[in-house]
């Protein structure tokens, strides 16, 4: 007996589409992971994985150095058991986006010690965004439930070029 049709009518499920392979274009990824001491390898190990797999290899030691630090930053400062980590890939640059449970403090001056001590921990992949010709920062989530939004911008053109300039990561 032949196989049913898909109907007109019914959306077409994963099974019913051709698998086109993974591109650039195609990358995007979310993880929610715990805010836990192992959590920066599991961002690495991804990082090259989900670069591997889409054709960007070539950005792979720059996007590893900075989403493992945002990571280990956020687990940091988490004040919940998860952080959520998004990986998006547009207009030639890769996204790195970390949310922590943080929320900032109505105090100012507690306000400005956590937002110096944030800073200071995110020296690293500050210097790293910078030599690749990125942006990074932070700042409330905008989600809600709060919390603490970490980001970086990684131009492929910048971390491809940091890489021929003989700059390694972990």
């Amino acid at each position: 007996m032949p196989a049913p049709a898909a109907s007109p009518c019914l959306p077409a499920t994963p099974a019913d589409r051709p698998a086109a392979p993974p591109t650039p274009e195609t990358l995007r990824y979310s993880l929610t992971l715990p805010a836990a001491p192992p959590t920066p390898a599991v961002v690495r190990a991804t990082i090259r994985t989900v670069l591997s797999a889409h054709g960007l290899a070539d950005m792979t030691d720059p996007a590893v150095q900075v989403a493992s630090e945002l990571a280990a930053c956020a687990c940091r400062f988490a004040t919940s058991d998860e952080v959520y980590v998004c990986l998006r890939y547009r207009e030639e640059a890769l996204r790195v986006v970390l949310y922590d449970a943080h929320p900032r403090h109505t105090h100012p001056r507690l306000a400005a010690a956590c937002e110096a001590r944030r800073r200071s921990a995110l020296r690293v992949p500050a210097c790293v965004v910078r030599a690749c010709g990125g942006d990074w920062g932070f700042g409330d989530a905008r989600e809600p439930g709060g919390g603490t939004r970490t980001w970086a911008v990684l131009p492929k053109e910048g971390a491809t070029a940091y890489l021929a300039r003989g700059h390694t990561s972990v």
